[in-house]
């Protein structure tokens, strides 16, 4: 297994993008995410994906 395959998740499901308003509320900002209001579950703001992205990627 390589370093690219143990950091990658291949089988992460990320929710369908929203057409338009409404959005979901980031859960962690309260600000609006590209994610319809609609989907149940854990929904970040772009900025919040990119930092907990950062948070938990691989250190090598």
């Amino acid at each position: 297994m390589s370093d690219e395959d143990y950091c990658t998740i291949t089988d992460a499901v990320k929710p369908a993008k929203a057409d338009g308003p409404p959005y979901a509320e980031c859960v962690l900002c309260r600000e609006p995410t590209e994610y319809p209001e609609s989907y149940k579950g854990v929904t970040l703001c772009p900025v919040c994906e990119w930092r907990e992205a950062e948070r938990t990627s691989c250190s090598g």
